[in-house]
């Protein structure tokens, strides 16, 4: 029996957004970027148990168990108050789950799915995991996508690749000061991924996200990855929206939200260099 467990932040039955046709969605909890304009910071870390979230908690959905923070889902009301308050980007209310409460899962929604994308948080922290999971899914006759900041080596170890359709890759920014404003985190791996993603083949999706009145930058990166991807894989240009992104971090960004002509602009250049598949969320 697989012993393996992995923190897992949310499961989403059914998703058409998620990669080709209607998918499970499974969010695994940790990611080694801070992107500014994270929509979802509650599974950049893990929880540390400091009990801010247990004293804020109005259902008191959460106390201490064994001085580590238990959440009880049968009180919980959803209304996110832990999250919120949190002070380390990090929610209490993951499931330490075994591959087979996983596919237990994906069981229930397997009749009326084309197959899993597993995302996060960076859902190649848990790449023991997701080898072990993507090979029971296949079983099921099911395809599996990965959902990647691109962090992780796959040349170094493609194995969870062997396993899986390919990998929808975000690639943020090319110049490095870019990089360094949006992600905190070195753009080479990123870089890397996508042309050796290319090159075997296991490239399903590539997505930027358009600023408003950054045309430098988004501009670059489309250029960058245009050139590259030519018409073999899908290229997602998504429009910068302030909802949900740190407060502290809009304000960096800006609290506009990215107009629709305005990113059609770059779907257009993209296009007009090979990237035919290219287009505008």
């Amino acid at each position: 029996m697989n012993t393996l467990r992995a923190p897992v932040n949310k499961i989403i039955p059914f998703s058409n957004v998620d990669g080709p046709g209607n998918r499970t969605a499974i969010f695994f909890q940790g990611c080694p970027f801070n992107c500014l304009f994270c929509h979802n910071p509650e599974t950049i870390h893990l929880c540390q148990s400091c009990g801010v979230c247990v004293k804020s908690c109005p259902a008191e959905a959460l106390s201490f168990d064994h001085e580590a923070v238990a959440w009880d889902s049968g009180k919980c009301v959803g209304c996110d108050t832990c999250i919120r308050v949190c002070p380390r980007d990090a929610s209490p209310k993951i499931r330490w789950m075994t591959v087979e409460d996983v596919l237990r899962e994906v069981r229930r929604a397997a009749p009326y799915i084309e197959g899993i994308t597993t995302s996060g948080g960076e859902c190649t922290l848990q790449n023991e995991f997701l080898i072990a999971l993507f090979t029971e899914v296949k079983k099921l006759g099911k395809t599996c996508l990965i959902d990647s900041n691109g962090s992780f080596n796959f040349e170094a170890d493609p194995r969870v690749l062997e396993v899986s359709e390919g990998v929808m890759l975000d690639v943020k920014a090319v110049r490095q000061e870019w990089s360094d404003k949006l992600i905190s985190h070195p753009r080479e791996m990123i870089l890397h991924n996508l042309d050796y993603l290319l090159s075997v083949g296991k490239l399903y999706e590539v997505r930027t996200i358009i600023f408003p009145g950054c045309d430098r930058e988004n501009g670059e990166t489309v250029r960058y990855v245009a050139e590259r991807i030519q018409d073999r894989c899908f290229y997602k240009l998504i429009r910068y929206r302030p909802y949900g992104v740190r407060e502290k971090y809009q304000k960096l960004l800006g609290e506009e939200e990215t107009d629709a002509a305005y990113a059609e602009r770059f779907a257009a250049l993209a296009r007009a260099l090979g990237a035919k598949k290219a287009y505008v969320v």
